[in-house]
């Protein structure tokens, strides 16, 4: 295992190069990147932003739990240790096409809207990955709609919620 993450690690530092496609656990590490950062931009990462990290990284790649876990975890280090985002997103980039990518910045508003608070700090870092992920603005607020409404408690249950 020490060896996978070793060489996990030597691949995501490496420039991409024109010719090659990066495999897919370089895709999950800077897929999750991003989403933990997200989760910490703002000082306070509420549960609820580490459970919509988790969620949407369930969701992407369908892993075992362990094997999440063990993304998480690699991601938090990944991110209190990267000094930009561009070596992510460049994997993203040259890995996924244009659905896909919005497909992660849904995610991305996934996290920052979980706990039902967007801040200036977190409003600040979706411009900037949307930007480097090259999504048109149209795309992107149409993900942020979709993660808003995915967000909101649906009619029958905030009904039932509220006669608890």
């Amino acid at each position: 295992m020490l060896r996978t993450l070793n060489e996990l690690f030597r691949t995501l530092l490496e420039p991409p190069t024109a010719d090659h496609r990066p495999d897919e656990h370089v895709l999950q590490l800077a897929t999750a990147v991003l989403l933990v950062e997200m989760m910490r931009i703002d000082s306070d990462a509420a549960p609820t932003e580490r459970h919509a990290v988790l969620a949407a990284l369930r969701e992407k790649f369908e892993l075992a739990e362990d094997e999440l876990a063990r993304l998480f975890e690699l991601a938090e280090t990944e991110s209190r240790e990267a000094s930009d985002f561009y070596r992510f997103t460049s994997r993203l980039n040259k890995g996924y096409g244009a659905e896909q990518k919005v497909r992660i910045v849904e995610y991305l508003w996934q996290v920052a809207l979980a706990d039902g608070h967007l801040s200036h700090h977190e409003n600040h870092l979706m411009r900037k990955l949307v930007d480097l992920l090259h999504v048109s603005h149209a795309d992107n607020i149409a993900a942020k709609q979709r993660a808003r409404e995915k967000a909101a408690p649906k009619p029958a249950q905030a009904r039932s919620e509220g006669a608890k």
